[in-house]
């Protein structure tokens, strides 16, 4: 029963299986030879088991994402000739390098290594793999395990503490063995002051309780739906990014327009009444109703562009694409009753490029990058067919063309940009949109000079209440500076929204809020592409 029952455990988890399996050995819980043995069947089988799934599935198992990160295209037929030439060397190596075991063993499968060779080297890499790991644990757990018993007062839990540290010491000296590992490693510890990438829901869990203040001194979370009496719910969710630019006067923005189709042949027809109208490559091409930057992309031919209206139905926005080089947040407020509006806060974005050595892959010179390896799993995703590509010395590859945090592009205080001139210039454009009292301009401009002046920059994005003064993410600003901006910025929107409230202007129902995010949630099925 015992054996049974390690071989299943292996399905779990293998590292935390052995793991236990040696610490129940070295207590004389169980013999070494049955914690031995019931690892190793459980981890070979496990193995045979992801060779089946990709000889019976093929290219479909070679289509799931969590193969397709770690083997794009450009590798497939590389790695074939590879498995067939060194299949013993890819088997051993992935079966001690984190992360490659599952891509090589299911590619080997669909890639048709041949089932005998796979079996033999399978087994002696499970034969070195488990005695070392199984023996090594048996013999020097003792130590670990009596102080956490001594400590927690009870054997079980001693012997669980053990397991959990073992454990992790494990994973992070498999981790240490790769350039991709040792920099994930860093990139997740300094995750812990680098509070700009936080998760979103960690960042403002600690604005939640003055949010709740404001929400009852202003009459509940609703009143923000007022904020914005000329975009549907005030901009909290769900506004149509084509819908806003119209309100906007059209020498300030990208030339942009909607496919609003569902049926592909009817939407590509539509591109091609853009096209006969003006409009050329480049073009962005991004959901008419998203956030965050995802799913936008650079379509710079026809192809490109045909690619994507056919992979949903979702609303288009078109844009020309505009070269800046230069894009900033525009972050702007006007209290009503008030002829004029200010500034709230001016966001620099800086966008992620990396430099070719004539040496170092694409993800390798990611990875390198003690910024860059934060965001790499979004680059790595954006670039997949690129990533084993060597750059030329002094080539440089763009990351990011979404000005938007979460899609790699650095975001810097602004605050040398704002001049009076620029100020009067966007009091004069939101003077222009009825409604509008509060949110973001998302700006390209070409020459710095120019934009202070108020001159020559154009609109591609205007946000409503759901907006941040996204100045918060400069790297320099600390944390604390982070949130005195951001309850400030909340405070205005909930000021705004009352005074409109208290006009007369309507506020959503509950009941609409829900929809609108339920709605946002089945967005999510929206590819995340970038060009």
């Amino acid at each position: 029963m015992t054996l049974f029952t390690l071989i299943l455990a292996t399905f779990v988890s293998e590292d935390l299986t052995c793991i236990t399996a040696g610490l129940l050995a070295s207590r004389h819980e169980i013999s070494l030879f049955t914690a031995l043995a019931g690892c190793f069947v459980g981890i070979f089988v496990g193995d045979l088991g992801l060779w089946l799934v990709g000889r019976t599935a093929g290219a479909a198992v070679l289509a799931w994402p969590r193969v397709r990160r770690r083997l794009p295209v450009d590798r497939m037929e590389r790695l074939a000739d590879w498995l067939n030439r060194n299949g013993h060397k890819a088997v051993i190596t992935a079966r001690f390098v984190p992360g490659m075991r599952f891509p090589t063993y299911v590619a080997a499968g669909a890639l048709g290594q041949r089932a005998g060779r796979f079996v033999f080297w399978a087994a002696m890499a499970g034969l070195v793999w488990t005695p070392l790991l199984v023996g090594l644990v048996a013999l020097l757990g003792a130590p670990i395990v009596e102080p956490l018993e001594q400590l927690l007062r009870n054997g079980w839990l001693g012997l669980a503490g053990a397991a959990i540290v073992i454990y992790g010491v494990i994973r992070i000296g498999k981790s240490w063995m790769t350039i991709r590992g040792r920099a994930g490693l860093a990139a997740r510890v300094s995750r812990i002051w680098r509070w700009e990438f936080w998760p979103m829901w960690l960042f403002f869990l600690p604005m939640v309780p003055w949010i709740a203040w404001l929400s009852l001194r202003y009459r509940g979370l609703r009143t923000i739906s007022a904020s914005n009496p000329g975009i549907p719910h005030g901009g909290i969710v769900g506004e149509s990014k084509s819908d806003i630019l119209e309100r906007l006067p059209r020498e300030w923005i990208v030339p942009s327009a909607r496919i609003a189709a569902v049926d592909a042949l009817a939407r590509i027809n539509e591109l091609q009444r853009l096209l006969d109208r003006g409009f050329s490559f480049p073009l962005v091409l991004k959901p008419d109703v998203g956030e965050r930057g995802a799913g936008v992309r650079v379509a710079r031919d026809r192809a490109a562009a045909e690619s994507y209206l056919k992979l949903g139905d979702w609303p288009v926005l078109i844009q020309a694409y505009h070269h800046g080089p230069h894009e900033a947040g525009i972050f702007y407020y006007r209290m009503p009753g008030e002829s004029t509006g200010k500034i709230f806060s001016i966001t620099d974005k800086v966008f992620s490029v990396i430099t070719g050595d004539g040496v170092s892959t694409v993800e390798t010179l990611i990875w390198r990058h003690p910024r860059y390896r934060m965001q790499a799993r979004t680059f790595l995703a954006r670039f997949n067919g690129q990533a084993q590509t060597i750059l030329v010395a002094g080539e440089s590859l763009p990351l990011a063309i979404a000005g938007n945090h979460c899609q790699g592009t650095m975001f810097r205080d602004g605050s040398h940009l704002l001049t009076d001139a620029l100020a009067q210039r966007i009091n004069a454009i939101a003077a222009r949109f009825d409604g509008f009292f509060f949110g973001r301009f998302d700006v390209r401009y070409r020459d710095i000079e120019r934009f202070r002046a108020g001159e020559d920059f154009a609109i591609i994005e205007l946000n409503g209440a759901s907006s941040e003064s996204t100045n918060i993410y400069d790297p320099g600003f600390s944390l604390l500076h982070a949130y005195v901006i951001l309850s400030r910025q909340w405070r205005l929107l909930f000021e705004i929204g009352a005074a409109n409230r208290k006009r007369g202007c309507r506020v959503s129902s509950n009941r609409e809020l829900l929809e609108l995010l339920r709605a946002r949630h089945a967005r999510r099925d929206v590819p995340a592409l970038s060009d």
